[in-house]
């Protein structure tokens, strides 16, 4: 994996399974070491932009939901609710290391929208400008593709795309990519790189976390659009969110997913 020099702009993905526990409530200490990490490249010169999944998670844990809910009306109030809190605790945390953050809610529409999209880059470059922090997720309330399907992985490429990132780096509940189920498959192995997704790539998606709604299928999808644009990928563990330090020094850190060549 290519050791990261200089100042880069960095997308960091992380998936709701990463920002909670197996009760479905928040992971606080994780997120706080997550908020840590992030400041500290901020301080070392990188520009990073956070797209968050895990509002509904955390808003049927505010409202007393011992489950999460399978209609989309109940999954879009969980959302609206939990927004507001994911909100307050990256702002409570950020602050911690003087980071001030932006939210920016999207939807596919906005990107498909050339004048809308035109608007929307110029407001990740002015936040970027002003030394702030965005923190996207795709708004939830009004717009339900990702909120079934998804879990911000697609987002999180076309967000890299716009901005035209130098990374994308997404966080999961799994150490990467690998030839199988690891969950069915104990002698499933690891794939440490991938310098092209093809058919074979795509069949060894796995399955989707207890508290995620995205699979592997659709990381695959996102780290396609994103190293078609020329942006290089990393799937990882979001367990341990120092070892986004390790990815950015060129260890083999979960799947790399090698940038087609612009």
């Amino acid at each position: 994996m290519p050791k990261v020099e200089g100042k880069k702009r960095i997308v960091v993905k992380v998936g709701t399974s990463t920002l909670t526990h197996a009760t479905g409530k928040t992971n606080i200490a994780r997120m706080a070491k997550l908020v840590s990490v992030l400041s500290d490249l901020k301080n070392e010169g990188h520009e990073i932009a956070l797209v968050s999944s895990g509002a509904i998670a955390v808003g049927a844990a505010k409202l007393g939901l011992l489950s999460k809910p399978d209609t989309t009306a109940d999954l879009q109030a969980c959302a609206a609710v939990g927004q507001c809190e994911l909100m307050f605790l990256y702002d409570k945390l950020f602050s911690e290391y003087s980071v001030t953050v932006s939210q920016l809610l999207v939807t596919a529409d906005n990107l498909d929208n050339p004048l809308e999209k035109k608007h929307l880059l110029d407001t990740f470059n002015q936040i970027l400008n002003y030394c702030a922090l965005p923190i996207i997720n795709e708004n939830d309330s009004v717009y339900v593709a990702e909120l079934l399907n998804g879990d911000n992985d697609c987002l999180s490429a076309s967000i890299a795309k716009l901005i035209n990132a130098d990374m994308l780096i997404m966080l999961t509940d799994t150490d990467g990519l690998y030839d199988d189920n690891p969950r069915e498959n104990a002698d499933a192995k690891l794939i440490s790189r991938v310098e092209k997704i093809d058919d074979n790539i795509l069949c060894t998606a796995g399955c989707a976390g207890e508290n995620g709604t995205g699979g592997f299928y659709t990381k695959l999808k996102a780290a396609d659009i994103a190293v078609s644009a020329g942006i290089p990928t990393v799937i990882m563990n979001g367990e341990k969110p120092t070892s986004i330090y390790k990815v950015l020094a060129g260890e083999n850190i979960g799947t790399y997913f090698e940038a087609a060549k612009k």
